[in-house]
């Protein structure tokens, strides 16, 4: 297969994965997406890293196109500036699929062991690794596509996303080697396909289809005391002015009139609802706002920054005014760029380019313990936290509801928050529990505990949002064992795939041929 159209076919297929995912969740374009790029490389295994960088640039680009939103309309960036910086995530991130296909590529003796060994343990590699690295920045990863309408979902409060990552890959793998009609070579030439193989690489899909559609039907968690009303507020206050002293009135008058005319046994407000140091808010306000919710039976719990004691921090946090004070939540992963700045002395040029009232933000701590809200056990978490499965599962444990807290005006209309209910339905699959989502613009939502949404509120409108929920109780298998389990497993497919004996390596004659073929 020749240079350009190799490349061309790759991009497009990962430019195509931008639908799999939210707001469209044309779940199987990703499995075809990804057995495409296999097919490509399967030809062209010399240009394999080329082939993968490419098929991720355009993914990634696709997918994270709103960075420029967030920089340019939001934050006032120039153009000339923000256009770069845009560029520069989906190129980062391009590397890891890159890498994941190169290795198959070198490591794998026969297609069946590239693509159905190989590829699924070094990409779930590489997507854990680039879920961790500089902090993390686990976006975009190939399972959330599968959520919740995919057979696939079934698998995510056993193995956790990472898991269904693997296994989404081993399925491509398999469709991959199941379209290589060339791949079984034994004189130079090719032979009859041999249909018993072919059939077991079609059972091998269907078993993994099949599988995750019986655990879908399982419910790892039981409910727990009686079930409640609960209020999202969604303010829909513009990013532009959120911040402006002149709208800081209206926006405290606001959320003032949106807890006094609800009746609700917990309201939830949205991440930095009130736009000011808690400490910095007018005298009595928050015991007023705290007074009316409890003369109608009703807690609440609001998003807002807080200083430390000693003024030297302030945190991003969820406050819970009650009689006993102000037990809360902070934010402890921290958006780079945005709530801290990373290696301030290469990088700290850039924010005179921006607006960003905040940026200066300390993180929270591990673990925190749950808020006791209208006899429910609350673990929040803010935004960009909700990505990152396995730092929930502590508070989870001990907690019966999940809450977010959001403000993703700072994507404008673009299909970020739709993502973001996507990423919130997962954390709900994996610990099996309710999620309640309270954001600013959207999307402000209700989550059951097997990911499907129950309520959300309509983007870009001013409104509370009211439905009932339910605690529960118990440990998934996720919950109970972390993503260890899916890397072992990982590192176990590769090693196996060293270790074939050198019988099972493709022929001299048939890498010969290979070779001829690029062109």
């Amino acid at each position: 297969m020749r240079t350009f159209p190799s490349c061309l076919a790759a991009t497009l297929a990962g430019a195509a994965t931008l639908f799999a995912f939210a707001p469209w969740r044309l779940f199987w374009l990703m499995p075809l997406s990804l057995a495409a790029l296999a097919w490509i490389v399967e030809k062209n295994r010399d240009r394999a890293f080329a082939c993968g960088y490419l098929w991720g640039a355009a993914a990634y680009l696709g997918n994270f196109h709103w960075v420029y939103n967030s920089l340019h309309d939001i934050a006032d960036m120039p153009s000339w500036l923000a256009l770069p910086l845009t560029a520069l995530l989906p190129g980062y991130l391009a590397l890891y699929p890159a890498l994941a296909v190169r290795v198959a590529a070198r490591l794998g003796h026969t297609p069946l062991t590239r693509w159905s060994l190989v590829f699924p343990a070094s990409w779930l590699l590489g997507e854990w690794l680039r879920g961790v690295l500089f902090t993390g920045f686990p976006w975009g990863q190939i399972a959330y596509s599968q959520i919740t309408e995919s057979p696939l979902a079934g698998f995510a409060p056993v193995t956790g996303i990472y898991g269904v990552s693997l296994l989404l890959a081993l399925l491509s793998g398999l469709l991959a080697t199941l379209a290589l009609t060339d791949w079984r070579w034994r004189t130079g030439r090719p032979v009859p396909p041999d249909w018993r193989r072919r059939i077991a690489l079609a059972g091998g899909i269907a078993a993994i289809a099949l599988a995750g559609s019986a655990l879908k039907s399982i419910s790892w968690t039981e409910p727990v005391g009686k079930p409640l009303t609960v209020a999202l507020a969604q303010g829909n206050i513009p990013q532009s002015i959120k911040w402006d002293p002149v709208s800081y009135q209206s926006t405290l008058e606001l959320y003032y009139r949106q807890v006094a005319e609800t009746r609700a046994d917990l309201m939830i407000l949205p991440e930095t609802a009130l736009p000011v140091f808690l400490e910095q808010l007018p005298p009595g306000y928050l015991s007023m706002l705290a007074g009316d919710a409890q003369r109608h039976g009703m807690a609440v719990a609001l998003g807002v920054v807080r200083q430390s004691p000693d003024g030297q921090h302030y945190y991003n946090a969820v406050v819970a005014p009650t009689e006993v004070g102000l037990p809360g939540y902070a934010k402890d992963h921290l958006v780079p760029f945005g709530e801290f700045i990373p290696l301030p002395a290469l990088t700290g040029w850039i924010y005179r380019f921006m607006n960003m009232p905040m940026s200066g933000f300390s993180r929270g701590g591990a673990d925190q313990p749950p808020l006791t809200l209208a006899g429910q056990q609350v673990a929040f978490n803010i935004c960009y936290e909700d990505s990152f499965g396995e730092e929930l599962i502590g508070p989870a444990a001990h907690a019966t509801l999940l809450a977010n807290v959001s403000n993703l005006a700072w994507f404008g209309k673009s299909s970020a928050a739709s993502l973001h209910l996507q990423m919130s339905q997962t954390r709900a699959l994996e610990t099996g529990r309710y999620m309640l989502r309270a954001t600013n613009t959207g999307m402000t939502g209700i989550i059951l505990p097997n990911g499907e949404v129950s309520e959300v509120a309509a983007p870009f409108s001013r409104q509370v949002l009211e439905g009932q929920v339910e605690g529960r109780r118990g440990l998934t298998p996720y919950m109970r064992s972390g993503n260890a389990p899916t890397l072992i497993v990982a590192l176990l497919m590769l090693l196996l795939a060293w270790r074939l004996p050198r019988s099972a390596r493709v022929p001299a004659y048939s890498r010969k041929r290979d070779t001829s073929s690029r062109n």
